[in-house]
């Protein structure tokens, strides 16, 4: 374009883009709107934190209504969640007590945590419950309804159960991570069950993938001063990872 767009109206063609074709690519924009990738990004970030997009890797997806299943989840980026699941398992020191959120990369967790090892274990998902009793690790089920897009219980069974935990590690599901919003999850009741859960806990670790940083979900977890520590994908953008160092956690790579 031969005029540079304000800001305003960047986001506006940007959500004419999206509710378009359903994805920006960050690349592609600059190039034609004549703007650094870096300008773009940027407006990537405010609008997902307006909850105007979805931020992924290289670009952003229109938001959708519907949250996916922890089965669709756990289809998706296997690879990525692994390498993610090993760096984390080794910041879980020996003899701790662990409590492992409702997710698919805290499932990959599960399986990366040493077999027969001196932990205990509690979660609210009967996935990771199965693969760590298959790892000979004690293991604490919570109980209650699972609600099938968290892959969890977090009703009022699950509440009362965690009443009787306090965990020196609690490894926190994310459905977003963003430096103003901090840990964001899709619904009011996931939402409720993490916070109180992290109440409880000792020490606050977070790990996800690319498509969770910078994204600001509608209901609000904790604030990031609550986060000790955070594992990142080895390509996590620097500049979203760079904002989020700058709160106070630890950050550290995959791989």
């Amino acid at each position: 374009m031969s005029q540079e767009l304000l800001l305003g109206e960047r986001q506006d063609l940007i959500r004419t883009r999206l509710d378009l074709s359903g994805r920006v690519i960050a690349a592609a924009l600059a190039q034609e709107l004549g703007v650094s990738e870096d300008t773009i990004r940027r407006d990537l970030r405010e609008m997902a934190a307006s909850g105007l997009c979805r931020r992924v890797y290289g670009g952003a997806l229109r938001i959708t209504q519907s949250q996916t299943s922890m089965k669709e989840r756990m289809a998706i980026g296997g690879a990525r969640k692994a390498a993610l699941a090993q760096t984390a398992a080794g910041l879980i020191p020996a003899g701790s007590t662990v409590f492992l959120d409702s997710g698919s990369t805290n499932l990959a967790l599960a399986r990366a945590l040493p077999a027969g090892s001196d932990l205990t274990v509690a979660t609210n998902a009967p996935a990771i419950a199965a693969i760590l009793l298959e790892r000979d690790i004690a293991t604490i089920q919570l109980g209650g309804l699972i609600d099938p897009g968290v892959g969890g219980a977090i009703g009022a069974k699950a509440m009362r159960d965690a009443e009787a935990l306090c965990p020196d590690i609690l490894v926190l599901g994310v459905c977003g991570i963003d430096p103003d919003a901090g840990i964001t999850a899709y619904t009011f009741e996931d939402a409720e069950f993490k916070r109180y859960v992290a109440s409880r806990s000792k020490l606050v670790l977070v790990t996800f993938t690319n498509d969770k940083l910078s994204i600001a979900a509608p209901y609000s977890v904790v604030p990031l001063s609550r986060v000790a520590r955070a594992v990142v994908e080895v390509d996590a953008d620097e500049t979203d990872v760079a904002a989020l160092a700058a709160t106070g956690i630890e950050i550290l790579r995959a791989g």
